[in-house]
C-alpha cells in the first residue's frame, strides 16, 4: 500500500523513468542528509520529469529546475532536478506548468536535456522530498522503475 496514500485519487507515482535510489545516496549533503526532509531520487533515463500525486503547484523556480506540490491533504512535496543545477539559470530546462495550476499524478511538469547538463552537474539525479514530515521508504532501491509507476515507496507518519 501506498501508507497516507492510500486512496485511489491520491496515488504516488514514480516522476520519472531510471533507477530509483534511498536519499542518502544522493551527492548533495542537504538532501542526503535530509535536513528538508526524506525522500529518495531517481538517477534518470528520460527527460520527462511528471507529477506524482494529484496536487497544486505551489511554485516552480524561476530556472525550472525544482517545483513545489502540495497536495488537498497539505503534503509538500519538493521536486529537484540535480545537483548544483540553478546555476545553469534554467538552460535545459523546460517546464509544462505554472504556479497555482491544479495536476494529476502523471502529468508533464518538467522536460530536461540532460544530455546538454551532464557534464556541467555532479548530478542529474531527480530528487523528491517529502517536505511535510513523512517518513519514505523505498520498496526496492537501485532497481528501475518506469515513470508513472505505482508501488514504489511507503510513506508514514
Amino acid at each position: 500500500m501506498f501508507g497516507l496514500f492510500n486512496k485511489k485519487s491520491n496515488t504516488f507515482v514514480s516522476p520519472a523513468s531510471g533507477t530509483i535510489k534511498l536519499i542518502d545516496q544522493v551527492k548533495d549533503e542537504t538532501f542526503s542528509q535530509r535536513m528538508m526532509g526524506d525522500g529518495f531520487a531517481i538517477e534518470p533515463t528520460s527527460s520527462h520529469i511528471y507529477a506524482p500525486i494529484n496536487a497544486k503547484v505551489d511554485f516552480v523556480f524561476q530556472t525550472n529546475h525544482a517545483v513545489g506540490l502540495r497536495t488537498d491533504d497539505g503534503k509538500e512535496i519538493l521536486i529537484h532536478v540535480g545537483v548544483d543545477t540553478v546555476r545553469l539559470e534554467g538552460k535545459g530546462f523546460t517546464a509544462h506548468i505554472k504556479e497555482g495550476q491544479r495536476v494529476k499524478a502523471g502529468d508533464l511538469l518538467l522536460t530536461v536535456d540532460f544530455d546538454s547538463i551532464q557534464a556541467q552537474v555532479p548530478s542529474t539525479d531527480i530528487i523528491l522530498i517529502f517536505t511535510s514530515g513523512e517518513a519514505c521508504t523505498v520498496n526496492n532501491p537501485d532497481s528501475k522503475v518506469d515513470a508513472r509507476q505505482e508501488n514504489i515507496i511507503q510513506l508514514s507518519k
